[in-house]
């Protein structure tokens, strides 16, 4: 499995979207500016229900994942911050190509559970059982994967009590699992579906890139230091001038000269080179 997501991100790695969640979170902005216009807009035209889309509302295939993880715009802020930290982190981490594919991997798996069911369900009573989940729980997996990424790094709840990232997982975990019970026994189909492929997505990921789960934080933070004194250290410019200290990379159009006049080696743009002080060193 490991061999073809190499080749798969060898491929196709130029095409991954790079800070994902920025274009993620501006949906849930979008998505909560509807919800305060008018609620009902999105379960009428948006949510993932399979029985309009069946009807020509293929734009639900997408439109469903602008929903927002909460109606309340200090909890919505709170977990779009949450969102945004623990996302940039597992690219970081990952790298764009795999945060990309774990993340729609995750969206196809909601699309494909609600088409599936109701279908399987339409053939087999005549009346197709409709779901229509949205992305908060594949959110939510995301503080499983971040744990399962980083166990041994620390939080702190409520700015104060300190917690291992692997107990925090374990901790979601549970919650899942009591949710799926509880919503099975009151009939929520639609939450047992989105918790079940949401956990889906994060097992089926972590036994594809198992080798992940042994990064250590410090050995990424180190690697990204690394990358940016390279980059800096790259960056050296071939002319100055003298005088404005413009450079071909600050201006790519500026042209430069050595000025024949001076003592020593003193390089001026265009704009400078004939109205300078000349340079003597006696």
């Amino acid at each position: 499995m490991m061999k073809f997501l190499y080749k798969l991100e060898r491929k196709f790695g130029r095409y991954a979207i790079r800070n994902l969640m920025k274009y993620i979170i501006a949906l849930y902005a979008i998505g909560f500016l509807i919800n305060m216009f008018n609620p009902y807009i999105y379960y009428l035209y948006l949510d993932l229900d399979a029985s309009m889309i069946f009807k020509g509302q293929v734009w639900r295939l997408i439109t469903f994942i602008i929903q927002p993880p909460s109606s309340s715009p200090l909890f919505m802020l709170l977990a779009l911050y949450l969102y945004y930290i623990i996302g940039t982190n597992l690219e970081r981490v990952w790298g764009a190509f795999r945060f990309n594919l774990y993340f729609f991997v995750g969206i196809l798996g909601h699309i494909i559970a609600a088409l599936g069911i109701y279908i399987v369900s339409k053939a087999v009573t005549g009346t197709g059982l409709v779901v229509s989940p949205d992305t908060t729980y594949l959110n939510f997996s995301l503080f499983f994967a971040y744990g399962l990424t980083y166990p041994e790094a620390q939080v702190y709840v409520f700015f104060i009590l300190p917690i291992k990232m692997k107990v925090m997982a374990y901790i979601e975990l549970a919650v899942f699992v009591i949710s799926i019970v509880t919503a099975a026994i009151s009939g929520d189909w639609t939450t047992v579906v989105a918790i079940s492929v949401s956990l889906l997505n994060v097992f089926i990921f972590f036994f594809a890139t198992r080798n992940y789960r042994r990064i250590d934080p410090r050995d990424i933070y180190r690697r990204h230091q690394f990358q940016k004194q390279v980059k800096s250290a790259m960056a050296v410019t071939k002319h100055k001038c003298a005088i404005c200290g413009r450079t071909e990379q600050s201006d790519e159009d500026a042209v430069f000269r050595f000025c024949s006049k001076c003592d020593g080696n003193y390089e001026y743009c265009q704009e400078h080179l004939f109205t300078h002080e000349h340079i003597k060193n006696n």
